[in-house]
């Protein structure tokens, strides 16, 4: 993905949709600046800090590779905040774990930090209950769940 230097953050955003939802994923990483910074603050799975486009590249490739998911982004809403770098994204993946067979559709918000036509910092919240249980990986969720600090036994 070339000439991403003047770029807004929408159209950056653009990209990034667009690759997920092709599954391109093998470009994904170049929409990122090389010391990037992906936070996952509701991931009840590691990685919920991902540093360095490397790290991104590698874990891209990996989605690509097991061809565990198709997604495709609708309903997208882009707001430009005070903060011309920054962008806040709300939208829903529709989507389909082929293993399975299984669809579902889930809501996503994305904070961005766009600089230089790159990604540089991003906030993902997106709904890990839906994603989980359409995948099969509802008991894995709970588990996670329960194995975090401050989190009562009943």
């Amino acid at each position: 993905m070339s000439g991403t230097g003047t770029l807004t953050p929408r159209e950056v955003f653009a990209r990034l949709l667009d690759a997920i939802s092709t599954s391109r994923w093998e470009e994904i990483a170049d929409l990122y600046a090389e010391d990037a910074v992906v936070e996952i603050p509701f991931s009840p799975f590691p990685p919920k800090r991902i540093e360095g486009r490397e790290q991104l590249r590698a874990r891209f490739a990996e989605v690509g590779r097991s061809n565990m998911i198709e997604l495709q982004a609708k309903n997208v809403t882009v707001r430009q905040t005070e903060d011309p770098e920054v962008i806040v994204a709300e939208f829903d993946y529709v989507g389909r774990y082929p293993e399975t067979g299984r669809t579902f559709e889930a809501p996503n918000i994305q904070v961005l930090r766009v600089r230089g036509g790159r990604i540089v910092h991003t906030r993902d919240f997106h709904d890990h209950l839906t994603l989980a249980a359409a995948g099969g990986g509802l008991a894995n969720l709970v588990a996670a769940y329960e194995s975090q600090d401050g989190v009562a036994d009943h």
